[in-house]
């Protein structure tokens, strides 16, 4: 294992790793604390249909899911807030279209074309060193804005509410965290995939919440929690020579399903004892 650190792909790996374990910590919290993990999941599949139509105008897949991913973000934010109409269902309908104009996308790009899964699944093996960068600007600048806005990003979550009685622009919050949301999820594709990225947002900080109910506390936990996850995970991966995104997820649910189960136990014993 020593021996491949002098490989670059190897080092970009474990740079992309450390710096998404940082956004899957931060980010992720807000998401799991905010109950929008099913929002998350249709941003994430909706922006496959940019992915398709990016290859299909001759763009970078990014540039294209990265324009998917924000409209979805803002459109089922802007329905859920001031539409009628059901959130659950316009995630759904806007889910179901970013994928099937995605593969429509797909059908429609004449010559060759990178495999489906490189986006469905991710390989942080093949992450190049510009998506290194962009990545670190994520994180430097998710961090700067979860720490400036984090009172109020945990007032909203918390208690929406009371965060309008107070004067907290909590429309301005709300779609701040959606933007923060939609970015993450495009620059974290190529790591473990559109199907896998909601895992890793949702994994790590629940986990982390049954340590803890303090918000810092389970950001902390969480981004330790993702590391741990995405270390052994391309351990594991390389050793049995298996795809590195479904590893780090598998490894992850598992941990959370023994998570559960310990927690269970232990509060079964509190009650008898």
């Amino acid at each position: 294992m020593l021996e491949l650190l002098e490989y670059t792909f190897i080092q970009n790996a474990l740079i992309v790793g450390f710096l998404a374990s940082i956004i899957f910590g931060l980010v992720g919290t807000l998401v799991v604390v905010k109950r929008i993990v099913f929002i998350s999941g249709g941003i994430a599949h909706a922006s496959f249909g940019g992915v398709g139509m990016a290859f299909f105008l001759g763009w970078d897949p990014l540039v294209g899911a990265l324009i998917f991913a924000v409209g979805s973000a803002i459109s089922i934010g802007y329905i859920g807030r001031e539409s009628v109409q059901r959130e659950d269902t316009t995630i759904g309908i806007i889910w179901a279209v970013g994928m099937a104009l995605g593969a429509l996308f797909y059908y429609l790009t004449p010559g060759y074309l990178p495999s489906a899964e490189s986006f469905l699944f991710g390989n942080i093996l093949m992450i190049r060193s510009v998506d290194v960068t962009l990545l670190a600007i994520l994180t430097v600048i998710t961090v700067l804005i979860i720490t400036v806005f984090f009172r109020r990003f945990q007032a909203v979550s918390f208690d929406e509410e009371f965060s309008e009685i107070v004067g907290i622009n909590t429309n301005l919050i709300y779609y701040l965290l959606l933007l923060i949301v939609s970015i993450s999820i495009v620059l974290l594709l190529k790591f473990v995939g559109i199907i896998l990225v909601i895992a890793m947002l949702s994994i790590p900080p629940t986990i982390a919440g049954l340590l803890t109910y303090n918000l810092k506390h389970m950001m902390v936990y969480s981004t330790i929690f993702s590391l741990i996850f995405t270390y052994l995970g391309l351990s594991i991966s390389y050793a049995l020579d298996i795809p590195s995104g479904p590893t780090i997820v598998t490894f992850a649910g598992i941990v959370f399903i023994g998570a559960l189960i310990g927690n269970k136990i232990g509060e079964r014993l509190s009650e008898t004892s």
